[in-house]
């Protein structure tokens, strides 16, 4: 197992340990925090056909063209926040500047419904203390990680 994927997994089971309810702040924190990623932006050659691979594939809805429409909405539950060196293997490509890890309900359907739609999908074969990953790219070779976390008790 790569360094990368140990730290992240640090991160992610350290996260995933904490309950719901806000840390009480100290001196080492704000006493405002965010509350979550409110969105996720990057360059593509085709925006819109990106965002349609991506409603098809993966059920995330394209941003609504008025306010009157629904934005995508995700369920709650941990997130890992990383930089990680600039020479890390994770991403793939080193062009490759960003990564981005979707929880998902069953590991096994989503790969199943990728493959039927002939979206290549490499499930790690490992199951972590914290879940199972898998790892695709999207038509412009951006990396996608797949993560089914533990059931929380």
């Amino acid at each position: 197992m790569s360094t990368d994927r140990r730290n992240l997994l640090k991160l992610i089971g350290a996260a995933a340990a904490q309950t719901s309810k806000a840390q009480e702040p100290n001196a080492q924190q704000p006493k405002e925090r965010v509350l979550g990623i409110g969105g996720l932006f990057f360059r593509s050659h085709d925006p819109d056909a990106l965002a349609k691979w991506y409603q098809v594939h993966l059920g995330i809805d394209p941003v609504p063209k008025d306010y009157a429409q629904q934005s995508w909405h995700q369920s709650a539950g941990p997130t890992a926040f990383s930089p990680f060196p600039m020479g890390t293997k994770y991403f793939g490509s080193p062009q490759q500047a960003w990564m981005v890890n979707f929880r998902v309900r069953s590991m096994d359907a989503m790969v199943a419904q990728l493959r039927a739609s002939n979206v290549a999908v490499e499930v790690d074969p490992q199951k972590y203390p914290n879940g199972r990953f898998a790892r695709l790219h999207d038509p412009e070779g951006n990396p996608i990680e797949l993560w089914e976390p533990v059931s929380m008790p």
